[in-house]
């Protein structure tokens, strides 16, 4: 008996720790090699708003390096949902850079399509990196393939360089969205595509709803938990004013269902998917975290005892 209350404690902790990543704010936003096309950047931007503390992300990017999964289901959908697009597309596309996010897995599941010849794979993470070669050194399909350490807010790539721009879940963390695209473009050649998957403001609709209720029983108010998100009428009108000429968006919905919420959790975890924001409470009492897992299971909880959550995908194409 000793030994299962042991157990169950544990498991509180654990419950309450990664709550407290997720409800503070989760969504669920050098070079390693050298490669043709890179210049340093030149790390400027002070002036803007800064939501997202991006050193964090880059921590959390370390993390997720090794807590990822050799597959993820969600990832690899996105990514092959993504990387459809491409079918259409009757010109090829030599060079093509592939930045943050699910970056691994639309490597994995690219097989040959657009044509590209050489692959740039960059990310704020060096741990992610890494792994990333770790994996490439167990891929034999003739692609090159180079590895840079960059932060998608500074794009260290020359102007009119690639043929090809693809991020997969990765830009949605970025302080200027805009920005990001817009020197995507610079760093297109022309007539080159861009193509971008960012998580839309329905995203885990479930857990806003929970968390919003416990924290009104618990603490008698509602205090900042969730990061910002695009909404769907905003992502076409950041490709035009970004400068591309023929933008294309369209949406969907993922569900996936979870035995508990703190599956959920430490899905959302190794994905690098935790609180980023810069005003984040890194406090969150005991109470309102369980109360927010209990909420969550009463409210959407499924007759099999699993509980849904949704991603919403915001997909861009721009030429």
């Amino acid at each position: 008996m000793a030994t299962g209350l042991a157990a169950a404690a544990r498991r509180s902790l654990l419950l309450r720790h990664s709550w407290a990543y997720l409800l503070s704010g989760s969504h669920l936003s050098s070079s390693a090699a050298t490669a043709e096309g890179l210049n340093g950047g030149d790390g400027g931007g002070g002036g803007r708003v800064k939501i997202f503390d991006r050193d964090l992300k880059r921590r959390h990017r370390d993390r997720a390096a090794w807590a990822m999964r050799e597959t993820d289901a969600l990832a690899d959908a996105v990514a092959e949902n993504l990387l459809d697009r491409l079918e259409d597309c009757r010109k090829a596309f030599p060079s093509a850079l592939c930045l943050g996010g699910s970056a691994g897995a639309v490597r994995r599941l690219l097989r040959g399509r657009g044509g590209i010849e050489k692959l740039i794979m960059m990310d704020m993470s060096t741990d992610m990196v890494k792994k990333w070669q770790e994996m490439e050194n167990a891929t034999d399909d003739g692609l090159e393939t180079h590895f840079v350490v960059g932060d998608e807010e500074f794009l260290p790539i020359k102007v009119s360089s690639q043929d090809m721009i693809i991020s997969c879940l990765g830009l949605h963390w970025t302080n200027d969205l805009l920005g990001a695209m817009i020197q995507c473009r610079l760093a297109l050649k022309p007539d080159g595509l861009f193509l971008a998957a960012i998580l839309g403001g329905e995203t885990l609709k479930e857990l806003r709803i929970a968390c919003t209720i416990a924290q009104m029983e618990r603490e008698g108010g509602i205090s900042p938990r969730m990061s910002p998100l695009a909404q769907v009428r905003d992502a076409g009108n950041l490709l035009t004013r970004a400068g591309f000429t023929l933008p294309g968006v369209d949406v969907d919905r993922y569900t996936v269902k979870y035995n508990s919420a703190l599956e959920l959790v430490e899905h959302l975890r190794a994905m690098g998917e935790t609180n980023a924001l810069f005003q984040r409470n890194p406090i969150l009492k005991k109470d309102t975290a369980l109360a927010t897992a209990a909420i969550y299971q009463s409210m959407f909880g499924l007759e099999d005892g699993t509980v849904p959550a949704t991603f919403q995908v915001l997909y861009s194409c721009a030429a």
